[in-house]
């Protein structure tokens, strides 16, 4: 598909993928075999972690709908084959995460899914874009969960900051949309609501208590992690991936040259 004309984003915006689209495939290893590919290139391409996560969902019985949806991805890093991941050198060390949730987006299961973005001195570091195992009754459950996989991640890369003897001055910040999971977050009081969510109230609850993490609401329009739960549209996406630290290479390094910038580097 080299000669194929680019998208400007990676998915159809409304896309709800299911396993009843389409016809199924007569030979399926070329599917496993770019899907597997895929995955590779989301180490260092976040803005298609959303559009890959949705096509590995149907490994075990693809169709000619999921084929398209590859082919969309594949369109898309056709315009953007010489973008890489920005990693500037700081002088503040802070730990900075966001989390969302698309509540019940899976049209099949009515599973929900959840991202995050860490950033680490204003570097991207670490991102995920999952589909969470067990159905939420409540949009404040699903991010809820979401939180709970965000705070875990970050109370890791604490931990392994600590063992490399790199300190981190302020308490780790989490931002996130949601007003019910933002005073679920404050209120450590259990209602008959939230008693099958407990485990995660309890954890949420003693990292913040303890000092660990600090929680912080955000308008949903300045909301990062948008384009790991759901198609965006084209300006919604292109604004978003300025956050992802996703920038293109100097025309001096395009190809099989290793970037050498002075105190920076794309990978």
């Amino acid at each position: 598909m080299l000669n194929t004309k680019p998208a400007h984003i990676p998915g159809v915006v409304r896309q709800n993928l299911s396993k009843f689209d389409g016809d199924p495939l007569l030979d399926v290893t070329q599917y496993w075999s770019v899907v597997g590919a895929l995955q590779y290139l989301t180490m260092t391409r976040p803005g298609i972690a959303f559009a890959v996560n949705k096509t590995c969902q149907f490994m075990q019985q693809p169709t000619s709908a999921h084929w398209l949806s590859i082919k969309r991805i594949l369109r898309y890093l056709k315009g953007t084959m010489y973008y890489g991941l920005l990693l500037s050198p700081s002088s503040h060390l802070t730990l900075e995460g966001f989390t969302n949730a698309n509540w019940g987006g899976q049209p099949d299961d009515r599973c929900s899914t959840n991202g995050y973005l860490v950033y680490l001195g204003g570097n991207l570091v670490s991102w995920s874009s999952s589909k969470q195992k067990v159905v939420s009754r409540s949009s404040a459950e699903s991010e809820y969960r979401g939180l709970a996989f965000a705070t875990a991640e970050m109370i890791w890369m604490q931990a392994l900051l600590q063992e490399l003897c790199v300190s981190i001055p302020a308490i780790p910040l989490l931002w996130y949309d949601n007003i019910s999971a933002y005073h679920m977050a404050k209120n450590p009081m259990f209602h008959a609501r939230t008693k099958h969510i407990e485990i995660n109230l309890h954890f949420i609850h003693d990292q913040v208590t303890g000092g660990k993490i600090q929680l912080q609401f955000i308008l949903t329009k300045e909301q990062h992690v948008d384009l790991l739960t759901k198609h965006l549209t084209s300006s919604k996406f292109l604004s978003l991936k300025t956050q992802l630290c996703i920038v293109p290479r100097p025309f001096h390094l395009r190809g099989d040259d290793k970037p050498k910038i002075k105190g920076s580097s794309i990978t």
